[in-house]
């Protein structure tokens, strides 16, 4: 069978989405387009797709009896709304994060699909499909015994002056508070930010860098270290702690080079080239899920968990106080 696919919101992420089903998967086809833009979506329809539909609306691409499962890579206001109508419709749909704006609202796609009775919502956490990551978690899971800290860092070399302190939640640790809950099988009960020193290269809405301490329910205390002006480069990093050992997130491949009396290796600068295997990984997995009229992968739930944790950590950012983090039950659903 050949999933045929409607990718909502044809910026960055969506352009490359679009051709990564079109010249790297295999097993799905774009049918359908849109964007705010029309502009936009037709020209990646004449660059990727030349046979998909551009519509005018998301709402009407979902409801296209020729669209079997829907990407959302529109602007985050639109997620929720975007991923309810699609679970109305009965269609898979892949939403990159956030899942929605507020915890909230994706409380309100976690009920809308516990009342559907099957999972049909992917939420676009991309480092679980990551060879470095599984690779930790592999270790984690069987050699360093009970992990019992975790220390980890968020480096970009920049950011635009539109990046404000709350972002560096939202936008940047999101990433960390999903991966980290599932390397370690384990929710947060707590979180607290420090900020050092301020970089001169931030500018004047922008506390850089901070530090995220994070508890879990098991006692395992995290600290991560969100730092988006480094200047030398996009860097993360991640080491667990065990009571018999402890592992490092590996470096991504690179040639070492001797030269001049140094010895040296590239740094990347751009987060789609750290992680570009990943996607390919996570929406092959999509592919495979919707062909059976599913979801695999992140779940709403874990969309919903991101999102309490993420505003207790701008709660913190702004008290300076341990802030209580606190989940409802999870549904079977997603047992």
């Amino acid at each position: 069978m050949t999933v045929r696919i409607g990718v909502i919101g044809t910026g960055m992420i969506g352009r490359d989405h679009t051709r990564r089903i079109s010249q790297v998967l295999s097993g799905a086809e774009v049918v359908a387009l849109s964007d705010y833009s029309p502009e936009a979506a037709r020209k990646v329809q004449a660059e990727l797709v030349p046979g998909a539909k551009v519509h005018d609306k998301g709402e009407d691409l979902i409801a296209a009896p020729d669209v079997d499962a829907v990407l959302v890579c529109s602007t985050g206001a639109t997620h929720e709304p975007y991923v309810l109508a699609a679970i109305a419709a009965g269609k898979p749909v892949f939403c990159e994060k956030p899942l929605a704006t507020t915890a909230a609202g994706a409380l309100r796609i976690v009920q809308a699909e516990v009342a559907h009775g099957s999972r049909l919502v992917q939420v676009g956490f991309m480092r679980r499909y990551d060879a470095g990551y599984r690779m930790l978690k592999q270790v984690v899971d069987n050699d360093i015994g009970t992990p019992l800290m975790v220390h980890a860092a968020h480096r970009n070399p920049t950011v635009p002056d539109a990046y404000h302190t709350p972002m560096a939640i939202h936008d940047t640790l999101i990433h960390e508070i999903d991966v980290l809950r599932w390397l370690l099988d384990d929710d947060y009960v707590s979180a607290q930010v420090v900020f050092p020193r301020k970089s001169s290269h931030a500018h004047q809405n922008l506390r850089d860098p901070q530090m995220v301490l994070l508890e879990t329910r098991k006692g395992i205390r995290i600290d991560v270290e969100i730092f988006v002006n480094c200047r030398y480069g996009y860097d993360i990093q991640c080491q667990v702690v065990g009571e018999e050992g402890l592992a490092n997130l590996p470096e991504p491949m690179a040639i070492t080079l001797r030269k001049q009396a140094r010895l040296q290796n590239a740094i990347m600068t751009d987060w789609k080239d750290r992680f570009i295997d990943s996607y390919d990984v996570e929406l092959a997995d999509f592919i495979r899920a919707a062909a059976a009229g599913t979801a695999a992968g992140p779940s709403s739930w874990d969309g919903y968990v991101a999102a309490i944790t993420s505003d207790a950590c701008v709660a913190a950012q702004e008290s300076g106080l341990i802030t209580p983090i606190t989940l409802p039950d999870r549904p079977a659903l997603y047992d």
